[in-house]
Formats: structure tokens, sequence, C-alpha cells
């Protein structure tokens, strides 16, 4: 242990810790920008200087470890002069239009300069902005960029796909995308979590808001009929920008909340997760039983980020993936096709809106291979967690006031099996409780492959089926991913089936969920859906009354042919771009 004072109080705390650590721990916590705990710990933003007794130079407390008798303070004049002049020329090179700001009010950088009272520039503004697309998922804004390399850690360390880098030198210094690639060229999965991690409004997704509330948009044309599917991971994180407590801000509030803003149906995409389990479960034990016919393991291939990864990193295992398409699809084609012919709606009249924890879905949508139902795309508009949250507030909605609602059918009833698609682990657990019916003919108590749970990056089991043993992996984080898939590469590991999330924590920790300042939410997350499963009246997708009455009425059964062609997809009939070419064998 090691014995110190900070700001004149006396502390014992680890040794090898940081400074940052130890004035955490001591209550005294010390302002950043830059920091990332293991990943990012450079001390190039300067804001988190302290004084330490002795030392003629201020120290980065970030990267500087704590010593016996170390005399530190925090906040002395001398420390907040340097912050000051620190964060003053950090805004000399950043558009300070805040009104405009995706992330006003929630920006980092915004709230340290208004913590140390600087109210006007003190140096002379000298903005650089470089051309960016305006059509893919992820925006970049190079005049809000503060250089902290945030983004680079977690894309390089976490997702292990080297999107950004430094570019320029000296004053010019700034990030831009990796191997002077244009964005366009290169293999980014649109997972997010730069954007997540950014502290400023440097990234962030695309608003898209606009295409449909403007007052020519369709949900003011009376021809057109708006409906929307709230994904699983949705219900969990909305309430953290609602003023409600999180057990408070329940999905049929959120449902009150739609109808408020003006949808004429609202669906619960846990109905099509439901249906995902029944064909991906059945898919995946037809490739059992007939084990020569197919490439192993089978991936899951709900996570479109995850896809795109695997397709540009390993386009040799695209065969791999189920070719189940994702809850978000499967419900846009049901919507446009049973759903339609259900409620006696053209499809082509019919405008559906997704809302979703997560950035990459706006980029499936948009693939033409994977919209079957006939009527344009499948899904019409993805809006994120984020997105719904501001049109919220934007048409004054007061959650307080609002009422619990039901879901609408045929397409409302979700299972507790469905609900946990939004956490590391809930797909296979999910998959694995119906397919044990499948083989058996009876349930299996609905914990009883609770061991897949947890927020391990790679999770490995080993589950016994009527006698037949299936070894089974949960990976999330792409970084996780890869190093998989390359212990499979090289034989090192076996499975039959392995679900990957590209997000830490699966979707809960999606791209497009609200941000909170150095603050983890994941865990809260995941924790909720849990238990939004336990008090579940159903918990077996098998049990889902309107996925039984959808395979009766229209599909027929689980892979028939109605079944492939509107609810699978071929994953090697488009490119992601940057795609590693496959070494000849």
């Amino acid at each position: 242990m090691v014995k110190l004072t900070i700001n004149h109080k006396s502390f014992e705390v680890e040794d090898g810790i940081t400074i940052m650590e130890a004035c955490e721990q001591a209550n005294m916590p010390v302002p950043s920008l830059c920091y990332l705990k293991d990943l990012n710990e450079i001390g190039a933003c300067r804001v988190c200087v302290v004084e330490v007794i002795g030392m003629e130079r201020l120290v980065t407390a970030c990267n500087n470890p704590v010593w016996n008798g170390m005399e530190i303070l925090t906040n002395s004049p001398k420390v907040r002069e340097a912050r000051k002049t620190n964060v003053d020329l950090i805004l000399s090179q950043h558009d300070c239009f805040c009104p405009t700001c995706i992330r006003n009010g929630n920006c980092k950088l915004q709230k340290i300069a208004f913590s140390l009272g600087i109210h006007q520039a003190g140096y002379q503004r000298d903005i650089t902005t470089t051309p960016w697309p305006k059509d893919i998922p992820l925006i970049r804004d190079s005049g809000k960029c503060i250089k902290c390399m945030r983004c680079i850690q977690i894309c390089d360390k976490v997702q292990s796909l080297h999107i950004w880098d430094v570019a320029k030198t000296g004053s010019r210094t700034t990030v831009s995308v990796s191997e002077n690639r244009n964005i366009l060229e290169a293999p980014c999965s649109f997972c997010g979590q730069c954007v997540t991690h950014c502290p400023t409004g440097a990234l962030s997704a695309r608003d898209d808001k606009e295409q449909l509330f403007a007052y020519d948009a369709p949900i003011a044309d009376p021809d057109k009929v708006v409906v929307v599917s709230i994904a699983p991971a949705v219900r969990t994180a909305w309430a953290e920008e609602s003023g409600l407590p999180r057990e408070a801000a329940t999905p049929g509030k959120l449902v009150a909340a739609l109808r408020q803003m003006g949808f004429q149906y609202v669906f619960d995409t846990n109905y099509a997760a439901d249906l995902t389990i029944m064909e991906e479960g059945s898919e995946f034990l037809e490739r059992l039983s007939h084990k020569e016919d197919f490439d192993y393991p089978l991936f899951t291939s709900c996570c479109p980020g995850w896809v795109r990864f695997l397709k540009s990193q390993y386009p040799e295992l695209t065969t791999c993936l189920s070719t189940a398409k994702s809850p978000q699809q499967m419900q846009g084609t049901i919507i446009k096709t049973y759903f339609a012919k259900v409620a006696g709606i053209q499809p082509e009249n019919i405008y559906h809106v997704s809302i979703m924890p997560c950035m990459a879905k706006k980029a499936e949508a948009d693939i033409p291979t994977i919209n079957d139902s006939g009527a344009g795309k499948d899904v019409d508009l993805v809006l994120t967690t984020r997105e719904l949250i501001r049109q919220c507030r934007s048409m004054n909605i007061d959650f307080s006031s609002l009422e619990e609602e039901e879901f609408d059918s045929p397409l409302g009833t979700g299972t507790g099996a469905g609900v946990i698609f939004g956490a590391t682990g809930g797909v296979m657990e999910a998959a694995l409780r119906s397919c044990y019916y499948l083989v058996t003919g009876k349930n299996a108590d609905a914990d009883a492959f609770k061991e897949i749970r947890g927020m391990d990056g790679w999770r490995e089991s080993s589950i016994d089926i009527n006698n037949t043993t299936i070894k089974t992996a949960v990976v999330n984080g792409l970084g996780n991913a890869r190093k998989l898939i390359e212990a499979l590469l090289k034989g090192e590991v076996q499975y039959d089936f392995v679900e990957v999330m590209a997000c830490p924590g699966g979707c809960v920790g999606g791209g497009g969920q609200p941000i909170h300042l150095d603050e983890e939410e994941t865990e809260a997350r995941r924790e909720y859906l849990y238990s939004l499963d336990q008090n579940a009246p159903l918990r077996f997708s098998h049990e889902n009354p309107e996925i039984q009455k959808t395979y009766e009425d229209f599909l027929e059964k689980p892979l028939s042919h109605l079944a492939h062609e509107l609810l699978h997809t071929d994953h090697t009939a488009w490119t992601v771009p940057g795609t590693k070419k496959i070494k000849p064998e």
C-alpha cells in the first residue's frame, strides 16, 4: 500500500495505480478528455494535469503512478490555469457552434470548458474541415475533432478493425481514416463504438428523423400506413433519457409515446426474435444432422456489424453464417406480407420504421438482396434509440404522464427468449431453449442454459441435448471475434454453434444507445433484460401464440419453401468495401 496526500488529506491506496485512480478513490476526481482506462492513457489532452509537491512541472494524472509520500494538488491555481490554457487551445481548433451540435448538453468538452469558467475565446479560431459522405450511417465532423485518439484506440484495441489513424503532424495533426482511404473504401462495421466513446460531436450516427417527421414526410401522408417496431435492447435504454426509473419506463409506456408521435401500428421486434429462433434453431438442427453437407461452425447472423466484419475480414467463412435474416429484416418482411394480408393493406402503402440500438442496422436495411417482400425496402427507415429520444423531446412528450398501452397484433407478442436477444449470450440461450424442445418434444427448465450468460468476451460451453453434445461459444466485441476465428482456423478450438455480437455486452451496448460521459450502463441494461425474461409469462420462442399462428396461417413450418424465400438470405450476394482477398488453397 502507498500513503499519500491529496489536497492536504491523507489516504492509503494500492501500489501501482495511477494518480487519476487514486483521486477517484478519494472522491476527488480529476477531469479528462482523452482518457479511457486501459485503452487510451496517453495524456494527449493535458486536461488531467495535477501538481505534485516537489516537482517543477505539472504531471498528467492518467498515466503517472503514485508513490509513497506523494503530495498531490488537483485544484491549485497553477493547475486550474494550466487546464484553462490547454482547453482554450483545444477550443481554438474546435467548431464551437454548440446549438446545432448533436452532442449539445452531452459533450465532455462543453462540460469541462464551463467548469473552468471559459466564457470567451482566448485564442484565434483555426478550424479545418474535410468532406465526408452523408449517406452512410457513420458521420464525421472534422471541425469538432479534438485529437483525443479515443476512436483510434477503441477501434484498434477492442474492435480490431483499425479504421482510424493519426494523420499529418504538428499543429495540423488530426484523425482520419487509416491508410489514406476514403471511408467508403474501408471495411467499417458501423458498430458505432467510436461514436459512443467520442467525447464531442466529431463522430455521430446519421440522423434520419426528418425523413419521417418533416411536414411532407410519410407520417403526414394520409395514404401511408406508418408502422414501427421496437428492438429488445431499446426498452432497457430509453429510460436513461426519460427521467423515469428503469423499472418505470416500461415497454407499455414506450408504446404510448410512439402512438403520440403518430405511428398507426406499434409492433414488438421480440416477435421477430422468436421467429428468428424458430428458423435459425431449425437450421442448426438440420446442419447438425447432416454435418457432412455444411461448413462449420454455424455462426449467428442477427448482428449486421458482425456480418460485415466476417465478410470483410474472413470472406471464406461467409458460408458458415446462418442464412436466417436478422430479427429486423424478418420483421420487415412479415409486416409487408403477412400483416399486410391480414390487415387488408396494400404492401406498397406501408412505411415501416425500425427502432434499434444499433447504427449498423441502417446499413443492413439498405442491402438490396435482403429485401424480399416485393414492396420496396422491407424496413423503410431505421432510427436509433438516441434518435427516438431526441424526437420525443422535440414533440414535448411528457414521459411521466404516459399510461400503459399494448402492442398491436399480430406482431405484438414476444417471449422472454426474444427479450434477451439484446444481451450477449441471449440469442444462443434462446436458441437452445427451443432446440431442446424441437429435439425432445418437451421443455427444459427455462434457466437450464444460464451458464451461457455473462459479460466475458469469449465464453464456451458444452450442452447435452438427447445424448448429443453441442459445443457452443458466445463472443462479444469484434476483437474477441477475431481471436476466436483465428483459433478456429488454427484448429485450436472446435464448435458447433457460435453467437457473435459486434458490440461489447451485445445490443445493450450498441452504437445507437444513449451516451453517458465516462459511464457504462451496459451491465445494468443487461440485467434488466434478464429480469424481464424471468418475469415473462412466456419464456420459450416456440410457445409464442402469434408465431404459432404465423406458421399455421402463412409460413406452414420452419424452413418451409416460403420461409426460405422470405426469412432467409444469401450472405454471399453482396460485398463489403475493403474485403480481404481469399488466399488460394
